[in-house]
């Protein structure tokens, strides 16, 4: 579109009237033939949105493309935006439920694809599975193992990691043991078995090796840094879970879905 208003501005002001109607993100989304996500990204900026779609959230909205691109806009309740970045995410869909055994596979998986490289510690084991799950969750607005993530010092772990991890070395499928990795001490962990994937669906598989791909030979430090940047851990208070819904924020180079290609055709 031909304006003096940025990406951003435009986003701002869309937030702004779909708030004054009352709407969510998942109904304005819907409404206009949009995905959730895609929709979150044009709101922050992140996504352009041509003079079709403009003319589409106009007609719901009830707006002119004068009134929005006036520098006058006004919109009938004043919003407190604190960052880019709202606090609280009040259109939540899918909240996540642990599926141990599934859970455990992937552990295990990872471990079968991993454990040999001397640099996949905790730390880094940590992250892979955190990447996988909220990967996964971007692209496919569904949980993997549906684990709950903390935001701790050194990034984010899994809830009940510990108890799980306990379980597994009873159960002889996994072995605790430490090491050191360039003069640091290091819990590594080996695989005792192999893992069952039958139920693991090969989308699934392929986000999982995609972040073994692209992560698996860093170090614990670089792995941590890199995760300490993407939006869930950033817009998350120290201690608390990390909200899932949080990846729609992300922007380049965390984001692994394509906001372009999200419209759904009439």
């Amino acid at each position: 579109m031909n304006n003096t208003l940025s990406q951003k501005q435009i986003g701002q002001r869309i937030t702004e009237l779909r708030k004054t109607k009352g709407l969510s993100q998942e109904e304005l989304a819907k409404s206009i033939g949009f995905s959730r996500p895609s929709l979150a990204q044009v709101e922050l900026g992140n996504r352009n949105i041509g003079i079709l779609e403009m003319q589409k959230l106009a007609t719901v909205l009830g707006f002119s493309l004068d009134d929005i691109m006036s520098e006058n806009f006004n919109s009938k309740h004043e919003l407190k935006h604190e960052t880019a970045m709202p606090k609280e995410i009040s259109e939540r869909i899918s909240v996540p439920t642990l599926q141990l055994d599934k859970f455990k596979n992937v552990l295990l998986y990872i471990l079968e694809k991993c454990a040999g490289k001397p640099n996949v510690g905790e730390t880094v084991l940590y992250k892979l599975l955190y990447f996988s799950d909220f990967n996964y969750y971007e692209l496919y607005e569904e949980h993997l193992t549906g684990a709950k993530y903390r935001k701790l010092p050194y990034g984010p772990v899994p809830q009940k990691l510990e108890s799980i991890i306990h379980q597994m070395i009873e159960q002889d499928k996994i072995k605790r043991f430490k090491s050191e990795y360039h003069g640091f001490p290091q819990t590594r962990y080996i695989p005792l078995v192999k893992a069952d994937l039958t139920n693991l669906k090969a989308s699934e598989k392929e986000i999982i090796d995609r972040v073994i791909e692209q992560m698996s030979d860093w170090s614990a430090s670089a792995i941590s840094n890199y995760s300490h940047k993407d939006m869930p851990w950033l817009a998350s208070n120290d201690g608390e879970e990390i909200n899932y819904e949080l990846v729609f924020y992300r922007d380049t180079p965390y984001s692994v879905r394509n906001y372009n290609e999200d419209i759904q055709e009439p």
